[in-house]
């Protein structure tokens, strides 16, 4: 079968003899039509922190997780063959023609035409369910530090849910025009200012109630512990590639912020909620699949995704695979 294969650090290439992975009781056998690029596949791709110390070449299909297609083969009742579906691989490995998966970490789809748009249905889950771990942002101030689909995604929510102020944050300029789309009331071009300063400008010295650290990056964990009001919350969402990093604790600790983290793990049981919602009144969320790239161009679209400044409107990049 056709797998993206990581070579070495900065180097992946698509590969037509991977093997196909067994299915087990339980299990369903899907053939995946479009997967989806992750901020958290940017690290591994370089091999930056703690991934360069991952044997190269990893498994064919390599940290693959935002997967939509259709099943082929089923030993599960409950999900027959040609149910479109979102979900992710047993193995981890969703960069992939064919993978298997079980319920628990799949969604059905509404329809099997045009399924693509519902690869943001994955992250969006891992915002529902960041957002469940703390209280409604309503007549809050707010602010998102780090602008990729993610982040938008969360700016967009924070306005949806009643916060009365979203300040969008980015180094990169044009994703500051998608986040002004998405719902921000102000923006922040982290390029061309002092941040910090422009957001206490911006809340007459107040700073935020609630921040969304999306960036992934020590730099933006810093940015965004100093941009909490005192007794604010502090999202911390980004997936780090260090197992250490700096990190203000004596101003943090001073101003008594309350730290919320969250990661993908547990998102699985908000799967099928996210697909209902972007196929409802959410269906605004899958303006953000772009752009749409044939699995042979595997290699450009993770260059894109690492260098996003040099690729404009660049946000969740997917790969499509041609009907076989």
């Amino acid at each position: 079968m056709r797998a993206v294969l990581f070579e070495s650090p900065g180097t992946v290439r698509l590969v037509k003899d991977a093997p196909v992975p067994a299915m087990g009781a339980g299990e369903v056998t899907i053939r995946c039509t479009h997967v989806g690029l992750c901020g958290s596949n940017r690290g591994p791709y370089l091999g930056e922190g703690r991934w360069g110390d991952v044997p190269w070449p990893p498994p064919p299909g390599w940290m693959g997780h935002e997967d939509v297609g259709v099943v082929v083969e089923s030993r599960d009742p409950g999900w027959p063959a040609g149910t479109p579906v979102l979900a992710q691989a047993v193995d981890g490995n969703g960069f992939t023609e064919f993978m298997v998966s079980r319920p628990e970490a799949m969604a059905r789809l509404p329809t099997e035409e045009d399924i693509g748009g519902f690869v943001i249905a994955q992250p969006f889950a891992t915002v529902l369910r960041a957002l469940s771990r703390t209280r409604p942002p309503v007549n809050e101030c707010c602010a998102v530090v780090g602008q990729g689909p993610i982040g938008l995604m969360f700016t967009h929510m924070l306005r949806r849910m009643g916060a009365t102020r979203v300040i969008a944050i980015d180094l990169v300029p044009w994703r500051l025009e998608w986040a002004k789309r998405f719902g921000a009331t102000d923006v922040v071009d982290a390029s061309a200012v002092d941040t910090i300063e422009a957001v206490r400008e911006l809340t007459g010295g107040k700073l935020v109630d609630f921040c969304v650290e999306a960036g992934s990056t020590p730099e933006a964990l810093i940015t965004a512990s100093y941009l909490v009001r005192y007794q604010g919350r502090l999202c911390i969402f980004g997936v780090p590639d260090d197992d250490l990093s700096p990190f203000p604790w004596f101003d943090t600790t001073n101003n008594e912020t309350e730290i919320v983290l969250s990661r993908g793990g547990g998102c699985r049981q908000f799967f099928q909620q996210a697909v209902d919602m972007v196929a409802g009144d959410l269906e605004v969320l899958q303006e953000l699949v772009t752009p749409r790239l044939p699995w042979e161009r595997a290699a450009e679209a993770f260059d894109m995704y690492a260098h996003p400044a040099a690729h404009k409107d660049s946000l969740k990049i997917i790969l499509e695979m041609p009907d076989p």
